[in-house]
């Protein structure tokens, strides 16, 4: 509480008043919840270090999470109190300019600079949703690698528990910008319908087709035994 009646900075509107007292490795630290619609980010605020008081990792979050432009118009209000009126606001409707409309000294104002190239796609994907919520690229590529390693996982429980005979196969091309690539693909029937799965595709750092064959079954044999069997 003794802290807390330092805190006037308005990024301190977009999170939760009270935050959790946590231990991350054995250090204490202040654990702020980002009240953005759908949006579960922590921000840690280590207490044994010289600059506690930082607060460069919530502006860094409220930059991404809320935009640049409800950030630096919240900074324009008369005090925090009134800027956590004003966040809850825009967080029901979603409208910058109904939520900050006579809670600041003068007219409403609009940023005519040109958008960024992220606030540009932002906007391009909001555009009749605007309630659509965006996840972090930090947050699809969690996603991409745990959908990859499932499938992953699936596909070789499946050719390792096939009873049958599986055909590997093969093929190579070259790209329009000069790159050689292999493409390694299984064969099998599956109630009683032919099916077919690409199993992985190599950049070729060299092409001659002399002993092509025997390298391609080399590199056969190394994808069954080190993609399907260790999974």
């Amino acid at each position: 509480e003794r802290m807390m009646v330092e805190w006037k900075s308005a990024i301190y509107a977009f999170y939760s008043p009270v935050p959790t007292i946590g231990y991350v490795a054995g250090r204490r630290c202040h654990i702020f919840k980002c009240l953005g619609k759908s949006c579960k980010h922590l921000v840690w605020c280590f207490l044994d270090t010289g600059d506690k008081a930082s607060t460069g990792n919530m502006w860094k979050h409220v930059k991404l999470c809320w935009g640049e432009d409800v950030l630096s118009t919240a900074q324009e209000v008369a005090n925090l109190d009134v800027a956590r009126k004003v966040i809850k606001g825009y967080a029901v409707n979603g409208s910058i300019v109904v939520a900050f409309k006579h809670k600041n000294k003068g007219k409403v104002t609009y940023l005519h600079r040109q958008h960024t190239k992220v606030e540009t796609w932002y906007s391009l994907m909001k555009t009749g949703w605007p309630g659509y919520y965006l996840p972090h690229p930090s947050t699809v590529l969690c996603d991409i690698k745990i959908m990859f390693a499932n499938t992953w996982n699936r596909i070789a429980k499946i050719l390792q528990e096939y009873d049958g005979k599986l055909h590997f196969g093969t093929d190579a091309w070259t790209s329009p910008n000069h790159k050689a690539f292999v493409v390694f693909s299984v064969h099998l029937a599956n109630n009683g319908k032919p099916l077919s799965m690409v199993l992985d595709i190599v950049e070729v750092a060299r092409v001659s087709s002399i002993g092509i064959d025997s390298h391609l079954m080399l590199i056969s044999k190394w994808l069954v035994s080190h993609r399907i069997k260790s999974c």
